[in-house]
């Protein structure tokens, strides 16, 4: 998340952000509750340290901030219920893909609309004006999101095909 998080000092601008996979993965790997308001502080870090430090523009810095609260949950709440429907086997990945996407289309909901609808950035925020940006930025989210999990899933089979016979199989 922080080499790809927007414009900031670390960014690495070839690559799509990470931040929602992040909250995806670590609902499904991390069991501690804590470690959700740590990452979303490290998001809210990164963010003002950007806008204070690095001169990155403030536009999505508004009162409509907060609804990313709501937005990563989703994301992390749905990597927690995948975690419980997951086994070591191909047929995870369904409950995998309707997770991710589910958490995804959920968190857009919430981070797209509050900004839209509670920024003050739009000068008559309607239904009819916020379904078109679904249908334009959801793709490129739950693109960034699709690769960063196929990813971890990829490299969760190959350690799964890499770890000896008698290692006793775990479950994330």
């Amino acid at each position: 998340m922080m080499l790809t998080r927007g414009q900031h000092f670390a960014s690495l601008d070839a690559l799509p952000s990470a931040s929602w996979a992040v909250f995806f993965l670590a609902g499904v790997l991390v069991r501690p509750l804590w470690a959700f308001p740590a990452l979303f502080g490290l998001a809210l870090g990164l963010d003002a340290a950007a806008i204070g430090w690095a001169g990155v523009s403030d536009h999505c810095f508004t009162p409509a901030y907060a609804a990313l609260v709501p937005a990563y949950g989703s994301l992390w709440l749905a990597g927690q219920w995948y975690a419980r429907q997951h086994r070591d086997h191909l047929a995870s990945l369904l409950p995998l893909a309707l997770s991710a996407g589910s958490g995804a289309l959920v968190c857009y909901l919430f981070s797209g609309g509050g900004f839209y609808f509670f920024s003050g950035r739009e000068a008559a925020p309607s239904l009819s004006g916020f379904v078109p940006r679904v249908v334009e930025y959801l793709p490129r989210y739950v693109s960034s999101l699709s690769l960063y999990v196929g990813v971890a899933a990829l490299v969760y089979a190959l350690q799964l095909r890499l770890r000896p016979a008698n290692t006793e199989a775990s479950h994330p």
